[in-house]
């Protein structure tokens, strides 16, 4: 599934998956990045973020470590072999270096610990979709 962001000049809105089971959270944030031009889908638990990945296509996704219903680095596994190219952005309220460092290890781009700064987040989506975009064009030789 690589990102067509680029057809449009990559003027068309950074698709983002977000997967929290943090209602609140997931609300707030959702409103403060389509604020800065990006497209939020919100799901609140690792099955609805699968199902929504099999649904849509993202250029990135931001997955909470600790989820209700699932594992966040088992989900982060299921995203890899979905879409091996979506950068993925690891967030832990429980400063888990361990469990971190275990995503890092599976192929997540980065982790931020809860609370973060909103632009040190949208930093990390920028740069992970910029390394996407440089991943699909070297993959099409374009």
């Amino acid at each position: 599934m690589p990102s067509d962001r680029r057809k449009n000049g990559g003027c068309d809105p950074i698709r983002l998956l977000l997967v929290d089971d943090e209602k609140g959270f997931v609300d707030v944030l959702s409103k403060r990045l389509a604020k800065r031009g990006i497209q939020v889908t919100r799901t609140f638990s690792g099955a609805e973020g699968i199902q929504a990945l099999r649904r849509l296509d993202f250029d990135v996704a931001v997955l909470d470590l600790k989820l209700e219903d699932m594992d966040g680095i088992e989900i982060l596994k299921i995203f890899k072999k979905m879409d091996p190219h979506m950068p993925v952005i690891m967030l832990t309220g429980h400063g888990s270096e361990k469990a971190s460092i275990e995503g890092m290890r599976h192929g997540a781009f980065d982790y931020l610990t809860k609370p973060h700064e909103l632009a040190e987040l949208v930093a990390k989506i920028h740069e992970a979709v910029r390394q996407r975009e440089n991943t699909d064009e070297t993959a099409t030789g374009r």
